[in-house]
């Protein structure tokens, strides 16, 4: 039986939720709910443990706002003690189209505040992170706005298709390991 931290950045407070921005918390919500957990405000994080397949998933959704990330997965890889390739980040991508999803063992933070954070943090890039395919449809000047923004009308039922499809993902990655992971999940391409 293996433990694993599966976190989903996002900002806490209302004004936050359903943005583009907090996609990691929506994902993240998904798995817990379809395992029947309940949040309860933790050190640094909302948190919740669920079992999945014998693997223990423990999921939290920082507290510290994106750009903090790394101070609350740092102090819960710490306390659970998970090996870094066994934490899963969950977060918002600009550069992927939002028909996509990539998982990858490790990279840049490619400008996203909350993995720099992370890497910060942990002194090193070498971790498992999910990014969930945003999109980059806004004028010029407006990144801000379209990613504190909410999903249009019409994104809404291709958003509810990958967040179930990230938590199949996310359950392969407990128990299947990550290449395999990565060989089944990276080329799908999302349509209504």
């Amino acid at each position: 039986m293996g433990k694993f931290l599966i976190v989903g950045i996002g900002n806490i407070g209302a004004e936050y939720a359903g943005t583009r921005h907090n996609i990691g918390f929506d994902v993240t919500d998904a798995l817990v709910r379809k395992n029947e957990g309940q949040f309860k405000v933790e050190r640094l994080a909302e948190m919740v443990e669920v079992r999945w397949k014998g693997q223990i998933l423990v999921c939290i959704k920082p507290t510290t706002y994106v750009n903090l990330s790394g101070r609350a997965v740092k102090y819960w890889m710490d306390k659970e003690k998970i090996a870094l390739e066994h934490v899963l980040v969950i977060v918002d991508d600009l550069a992927l189209p939002i028909t996509r999803f990539r998982l990858r063992p490790g990279g840049s933070g490619a400008g996203h505040n909350g993995l720099e954070n992370i890497q910060e943090v942990l002194g090193t890039d070498a971790y498992p992170r999910l990014r969930f395919g945003i999109g980059n449809n806004f004028p010029k000047g407006r990144q801000v706005e379209f990613v504190l923004g909410r999903w249009a009308e019409e994104e809404l039922p291709l958003v509810r298709q990958k967040i179930d499809k990230s938590v199949e993902l996310i359950e392969s990655f407990a128990t299947s390991g990550i290449e395999r992971t990565m060989s089944n999940y990276n080329k799908i391409d999302f349509t209504l």
